[in-house]
């Protein structure tokens, strides 16, 4: 009777193995938040909108100093993975594009430059702190799509979304079915 258990835990942990495999390999969504209008941190305008990275095509997305968005830059982005662009901290927030995850989370190397407008004392190099990735321009949506609008769906479609449950973190996930949500949005007409 002993050994019954086992093949059950083996066949379980196997399942399971396989099914983080697949999803692994499975393209994954995002929505990452930047700022749009200028503002000064230790002397630097932090402003970075879709203008600004349609200008450069590829960026570091350096800065984040959240701890569970840069652990989801250093571990669970991928290659080729697609994110939202959302202009955040501004008068109308909302997704203006999206970009695609170009090189996978290393260190912010932002963290130690003591001139950097996110320097951290606390970060150092042989034990980095913040992860970033570097992200490449992609499109801007055909209309931006403001979280005004977003939150008409906050009851119905878009009930489980991050961004309207956490709106505070600025590097979150989207599910495959919120993603194709947001993209019929941006066909109708407003």
């Amino acid at each position: 009777m002993e050994t019954e258990p086992a093949r059950k835990k083996t066949r379980i942990k196997n399942s399971q193995s396989s099914s983080l495999n697949s999803i692994s390999n499975e393209k994954q969504f995002w929505l990452m938040k930047a700022e749009p209008e200028s503002r000064l941190v230790k002397g630097q305008d932090v402003k970075f909108s879709i203008d600004d990275f349609k200008k450069v095509e590829i960026s570091p997305w350096d800065g984040v100093r959240n701890s569970e968005a840069s652990m989801i830059m250093r571990e669970r982005m991928k290659v080729g993975d697609l994110a939202f662009f959302y202009h955040s901290n501004c008068k109308n927030p909302g997704i203006a594009g999206i970009m695609q995850i170009h090189k996978e989370g290393y260190p912010d190397y932002t963290a130690w430059d003591k001139n950097h407008p996110y320097y951290d004392m606390k970060s150092i190099k042989e034990k980095p702190k913040w992860y970033m990735v570097d992200v490449k321009y992609i499109r801007h949506l055909s209309r931006f799509i403001s979280l005004h609008e977003l939150k008409k769906y906050k009851e119905g479609a878009l009930k489980n979304m991050m961004l309207l449950r956490r709106p505070r973190l600025s590097v979150q996930s989207v599910t495959s079915y919120e993603w194709d949500f947001i993209l019929g949005l941006e066909k109708e007409v407003t």
